[in-house]
Parts: structure tokens; sequence; C-alpha cells
């Protein structure tokens, strides 16, 4: 086996990367969506079967099942190299059949086409190279889950389970617009609060009723003032909702927020802030719950992170990517959870792409292949 042989393989494989790609764009896979979900991991599935590489399931009641599949020598108690993603994406039923797989000039579009299902497809033809050819110096485990796009509610145990199991992990997100990879992330929390109030007529009998929407209105004001950009600390109450009728105090009302942060230090600080606010009635007589919706934790860069990124950008520069350099990114991932428990972590080594979660989401066509190569040399290497 040599270098050329992976990279000169994954250039030829080209289309049917591209092929892949389209299968799985054309399914619809929203995260609540396990039937399509699971159809996703069963394209997958069956392209390991093709290629003799040993596959299984982990399966989930609600959320879509893991798919576990590693190259390896037989025998081999080594530590494996994680190649992450997920196959779930933000949109719902029949978006697949509304705007399918295609290819404008240089860029594919459809749902989950960078965001990242184009990351998945890399992952899976880096794995079949070493399986095809070997030389891989330790074992690649691939790992595809499911429900990334409300923070893993069923893989976070997987993913760190997996995670301290490795030797270092490549979450293969969309590479930014930029052509960088993502070295640090925040961490984000996303919460319900829900109040309760007294309902009355607000014409005949205002003063009995005790305004919920009142209340949600005073925690709004004082949840953003947390917000410090000088750190990194953003809050977000991005959905609200309450009332009866318009004329009618209203007995109820919830909100949700979006907590973002760059130190890990700095959750239990805003945490403790906002479980005051909501334990707070500014108006008399209300009262309030804050729930966890869903966590992911930062990216903090290690000193062996760091030198995974400088192993992979050694890599990037050889097939050509001259310019790659590690990028902060204000959205959160699953490559927290594998930072988070200490395994040498960098994440966006996907494809490049844009405008996820919108109907506009692109993908370079072009950067499929120097970014599979640039993975393989990486591993290579490690």
């Amino acid at each position: 086996m040599s270098e050329a042989q992976i990279t000169d393989w994954l250039a030829s494989q080209r289309q049917a990367m591209i092929d892949l790609l389209r299968d799985v764009v054309n399914i619809d896979s929203g995260s609540y969506d396990k039937e399509g979900v699971d159809a996703v991991g069963a394209r997958f599935e069956r392209h390991f079967a093709e290629h003799g590489i040993p596959v299984r399931r982990e399966s989930h009641g609600t959320f879509g099942d893991a798919i576990h599949a590693e190259v390896a020598k037989p025998g081999s108690n080594e530590r494996p190299v994680l190649l992450m993603g997920h196959r779930d994406t933000v949109f719902g039923k029949g978006e697949a059949g509304r705007r399918p797989f295609t290819i404008q000039g240089t860029r594919a579009y459809g749902p989950g086409v960078a965001d990242m299902k184009a990351g998945l497809v890399m992952n899976v033809f880096v794995a079949t190279a070493f399986q095809k050819f070997g030389g891989n110096p330790h074992p690649i485990k691939v790992l595809i889950t499911s429900d990334e796009e409300i923070a893993s509610p069923s893989s976070r145990p997987v993913i760190e389970r997996e995670g301290r199991a490795a030797r270092a992990v490549f979450n293969s997100e969309p590479g930014r617009p930029t052509g960088n990879v993502v070295t640090s992330r925040k961490g984000g929390i996303f919460m319900q609060f829900a109040i309760t109030g007294k309902a009355a007529h607000s014409g005949a009998n205002f003063a009995a009723g005790v305004s919920a929407i009142g209340e949600l209105a005073h925690k709004v004001v004082q949840i953003h003032a947390l917000t410090n950009l000088d750190k990194g600390i953003t809050l977000n109450v991005g959905l609200v909702s309450g009332g009866q009728s318009v004329n009618t105090t209203a007995p109820s009302a919830e909100g949700q927020i979006d907590l973002r942060y760059v130190d890990p230090a700095d959750r239990a600080v805003v945490m403790a802030a906002i479980e005051k606010i909501i334990a707070t009635s500014y108006v008399p007589g209300t009262s309030a719950t804050l729930t966890i919706k869903g966590e992911f934790v930062p990216v903090v860069q290690s000193p062996d992170s760091k030198a995974l990124f400088e192993g992979y950008q050694v890599a990037a520069k050889q097939v050509g990517l001259t310019t790659l350099q590690g990028e902060f990114s204000g959205g959160c991932a699953d490559s927290g959870f594998t930072a988070a428990v200490g395994t040498p972590t960098i994440c966006g080594v996907g494809p490049v792409g844009g405008l996820a979660h919108t109907p506009e989401e692109y993908l370079e066509i072009e950067s499929i292949v120097p970014r599979a190569q640039a993975l393989a040399l990486a591993i290579l290497r490690g």
C-alpha cells in the first residue's frame, strides 16, 4: 500500500461519492423521523456490506439507530480513529421530494447536502479506501448518529462512549465557506420556561387576573440582559407563546431560550442567573418552571487537539489545500462531547458548504475529493 494508492483511488471515486450523496439526500431524515433516518442508515449499511466492511446497528426505540462500522486487522485491540457524523436534518417530511439533490454549476443542493450528508459520504469512502488497500496504522471506526440537530438526546451517550475509546476524532461537519476546519466551538443549552398566571375577564374583572404574558415579558428582558458579547455569551428567547384570548388575562405562557457560551466555567454562572430570573415573580401571583431540553458542550482546543489539527493541516497541504486554517464557530456540534471526554478532536473536516438549515444550503462539489484525501493522509500519519 502506498499513499498514492489511497489518494488516487479516492480521486477515481468522485462520481460514486456523488451518486451515494444523491441517494441519501433524497431520503427525508428529519430528527424526529425515525423511519427516514433509519432508511438513510440502511443505505450506508448497504455500501459497507458491498465492500466487506463489518457493520452493526445500535437500536433506539424513539430516534434513529446508531450505525457502527470498523476497518481493522483481525484481532486488533488498538484504540481506533473515530470518523463521526450525523444523518438527521432540520427539514420536515416531503422536503426531499420538493427540492431533491441537484447540481448547478460547481455546487450541489438539497436538504442536508452539506450538513452533513456529504461528510458522511466522505467518511464512508475513506474507510472503504483503507478496507481495499490496507495501510491504516490504527483501526478506523465510523459512527453515524441520528439526532444531532436536536442536541443528540439518544446519541450523546453513544458518542461519549466511542469517544473515550478512540485515540482521535474527526467530526465531518461541513468545512467552512472559507475552506477552513473548526478547531473550537461554543457550547449551547436549549431551555423552555413555563409560566402560570390566573385568567380573568380583562374588562369586567381585570384586577382579579394575573398575567402570565406580563411575567414572560419581564423575564425575556432580564434573560436577554445576560448577554455578554465580549465573553461570547449570548441569550436568545427565540419562541414565545401564551394566553387564552385577547380579552382574558393570560393564565399561561411559555418561552424557549438558546444560551451559547465559550468558556466552560461560564455555564454555571449564567445558568444560576437564569434560574434566579425564572424563580423571581415580577408580576405577583405568577410562578414558573425551567426545563433543559437539550445541551451541547464547547469544543475547547487542548494541546493534543492542536497537534491533531497540525497533522491534518500538513496532510491537507499535500493535496492542494494550502490555505486551510483552524476556525472558531459559534455553532454547536457533537464534537464537543468527544472533546469534553479528553479525546483529541477536530471538527468541520467534511466537504465545504454553507447556508445550512436553509433552502439555499449548498455543497462545493470539487471539495469532496481533496477533503477525503486530506482525511486519509491524516489517518495514515496518525
